[in-house]
């Protein structure tokens, strides 16, 4: 039986031929995770032979294919079963097709689960892009689809990590489109967004930093005028509202600042601008959110790992306080 009283959690299993079910079953021995409502959604097959891979004791597997059925205990992680890829397609640490469908149909059905309340949020496992491509899902990853299934058109990569967290006016896209396709709406959707998503994280209004695009944010139009033609007018518009944001600060000073506690987040114009120096801070504890979307999402931070898949050796913090994150915000 469930206990809808407290809330549950979804995580998908992300692409089975990487790290995805190792740190999940290993974030599973953390006695927060352990004692909070979780269902793995996946591959029973996949997740056992992991289990096996890692010699796990300390908890069981179990395998369902209704939320309804489950019993949460810290012994027993459950599994809904998918049945989504055979023994002969699991391809440890290689791209193929198989594992990118798999991981495509986890998220999907996470997708579904979140829109009728049957989970109240989702942590993901990582996808890889080359083989969600090979399986004829031409997305650019996570967080496009779960935009695209979702129909929602205002969204934005925040990463959060407890000494920096960074909101991106763009992702996956190149820096010629990033630069060329900067407009003040989206960075005042953007602003917008990282002001009501850090303030359900902090339980106050955030301090938002808006980063410049050019080096020194420009120097009033010697290196550019990307930020008085649409980043300035972007923050006025933002500050009149009663945002406390600040801005452009220059982008080789800007992140230093936030995680020295000047800043609660930061704006970046584009996706290495504010992927660089969170993985540099945060590469095992930082979280990835998307956010404006209809449920929670949270994710790891870090990609596939395939060089290191299924060697026991993946570290599982990120996983840790992704669903910790979920958790709290749902």
């Amino acid at each position: 039986m469930t206990d809808k009283k407290r809330s549950i959690v979804g995580i998908t299993m992300g692409d089975p031929s990487g790290i995805g079910p190792e740190i999940i079953l290993k974030s599973f021995g953390n006695k927060e995770v352990s004692s909070c409502n979780i269902i793995v959604i996946g591959d029973y097959g996949v997740m056992a032979a992991a289990y096996k891979m890692l010699m796990i004791n300390s908890f069981k597997l179990k395998s369902t294919r209704n939320i309804s059925n489950c019993s949460f205990s810290k012994d027993v992680l459950n599994i809904l079963d998918l049945n989504l890829i055979g023994k002969d397609e699991l391809q440890p640490g290689k791209v193929n097709a198989a594992s990118g469908s798999a991981a495509f149909e986890c998220l999907k059905k996470a997708i579904e689960l979140a829109r009728n309340i049957d989970i109240d949020a989702i942590a993901t496992a990582p996808l890889n892009k080359e083989a969600l491509h090979l399986a004829g899902h031409k997305y650019a990853g996570h967080t496009e689809i779960l935009a695209d299934l979702t129909n929602t058109e205002d969204y934005a990569m925040l990463l959060y990590d407890k000494r920096l967290s960074v909101i991106h006016v763009s992702t996956h896209i190149s820096l010629l489109e990033a630069v060329t396709g900067l407009k003040r709406e989206r960075i005042e959707k953007v602003t917008e967004l990282a002001e009501s998503s850090m303030e359900r994280l902090l339980g106050r209004s955030p301090r938002i930093a808006v980063a410049g695009l050019n080096p020194h944010s420009g120097e009033n139009g010697l290196f550019g005028d990307e930020e008085i033609r649409e980043i300035i007018p972007a923050i006025k518009k933002m500050r009149l509202k009663g945002l406390n944001v600040e801005g452009p600060v220059p982008p080789d000073t800007v992140f230093l600042k936030a995680a020295n506690g000047m800043y609660d987040v930061v704006v970046a114009m584009y996706h290495d601008q504010g992927h660089i120096p969170l993985k540099l801070l945060g590469f095992n504890t930082g979280v990835n959110i998307t956010v404006g979307l209809p449920f929670i999402r949270t994710s790891v931070d870090h990609g596939t790992a395939f060089e290191i898949a299924w060697q026991g050796t993946a570290n599982e913090e990120s996983m840790v306080e992704a669903i910790k994150l979920a958790v709290k915000l749902a």
